[in-house]
């Protein structure tokens, strides 16, 4: 079970992540969006592309930057879970990309185009 700190803590970088990407011009159309294969913390739209972003923050270095804990374990999770959505939304002809945000005290970094959907998943 997740500490309750540790939600909060994550909930305040969402929030963050959230004014900043508004500012730049991203329409936020889901916060975090749950199915049975898992969770993705925001969908937005910045155009026409759909961005699945997942915000990691962090108050020490200590284990690495934030975006290090976006393992390839946990791209494979958010793809399956982005495909299922994209599937049940039925917006297969967007485009879409895969941004983490990165946030470490008061800076906070958009990583666009973090990862890609590999071949394998392609159905």
């Amino acid at each position: 079970m997740v500490k309750e700190s540790t939600r909060a803590k994550g909930k305040l970088g969402e929030d963050a992540a959230i004014k900043y990407l508004m500012a730049n011009n991203y329409l936020i159309i889901e916060r975090n969006y749950k199915n049975r294969l898992g969770e993705i913390d925001l969908i937005a739209r910045d155009g026409d592309t759909i961005v699945f972003i997942e915000v990691k923050s962090r108050s020490t270095l200590h284990y690495g930057n934030p975006e290090a804990a976006v393992d390839l374990r946990k791209q494979n999770k958010i793809i399956r879970v982005a495909l299922s959505y994209i599937n049940e939304k039925k917006c297969s002809d967007h485009p879409c990309r895969f941004d983490v945000v990165s946030i470490y005290g008061n800076k906070l970094e958009v990583i666009k185009n973090a990862f890609e959907i590999q071949e394998r998943f392609l159905w």
